[in-house]
């Protein structure tokens, strides 16, 4: 792999668990609610087409938040921004890095400039980052909440390499774990892409990723072969 001066990395999945079950779960049990299997499967019913319509900027992220919940708000009569503010603050609480996370942005530090792009919430977004002590790894945070563009759009790449101060495409690296939006998205952008590929799902043929790994530790040896001279292969396509 040749030497980049800039990593962006997607956040959720790909630096942080999100484990969404979990995290409905305690925070609906703080309002006396079990949350069961059943429970979540509708609410990802409606989660799922909420998120598509706005990564597609037919929704706003507001829209979206508020959906989500309507079913749970009108039965426990509370707010539906409550109950999704709610939630991200118990998804911070809740936050752990991937593994190889912490490894990984050590060993990056004087090797390569960091950023994230997320289609995540500025709410959890920078309460895990502060609630883990990753922040200061990064020069760049874009988040599509706060910047009304989502991935895979090429404009939200474009606003984060505005914000880099425009290096050249051929030395940013684009790694995430989502082959829609991360992937996508940095060939929309012109950039070339990781797919840290946990399930070991085939790539698509349309979104053919520069790099494929399987772990975070897997992409540091990929990175940095001369901290790392067992290296083991990793995909290049």
């Amino acid at each position: 792999m040749k030497r980049y001066e800039w990593i962006l990395f997607d956040a959720d999945d790909t630096l942080f668990h999100f484990d969404a079950f979990g995290g409905l779960q305690l925070m609906f049990s703080r309002y006396g609610l079990e949350f069961a299997e059943q429970d979540y499967h509708a609410y990802q019913t409606v989660n799922r087409p909420l998120w598509i319509d706005y990564q597609n900027g037919r929704i706003g992220a507001q829209q979206l938040q508020r959906q989500r919940f309507q079913p749970w708000a009108e039965a426990l009569q509370v707010p539906a921004q409550d109950l999704n503010s709610a939630y991200l603050t118990t998804m911070a609480e809740i936050c752990t890095p991937i593994d190889g996370a912490v490894g990984l942005l050590a060993a990056l530090n004087g090797e390569a400039r960091l950023g994230i792009i997320t289609n995540g919430f500025t709410e959890l977004q920078q309460a895990r980052l502060e609630r883990t002590g990753l922040a200061h790894h990064f020069e760049v945070l874009v988040i599509s909440e706060q910047v009304g563009m989502t991935k895979p759009h090429r404009e939200i790449f474009d606003h984060a390499l505005s914000l880099m101060g425009d290096p050249a495409r051929n030395q940013v690296l684009m790694v995430g774990d989502n082959p829609d939006s991360d992937i996508r998205g940095g060939i929309n952008a012109g950039l070339d892409t990781c797919w840290v590929n946990v399930d070991g799902r085939a790539a698509p043929e349309a979104m053919m990723p520069t790099y494929q790994v399987s772990t975070l530790a897997e992409l540091e040896r990929l990175l940095l072969p001369a901290k790392n001279p067992q290296r083991s292969g990793a995909g290049h396509y």
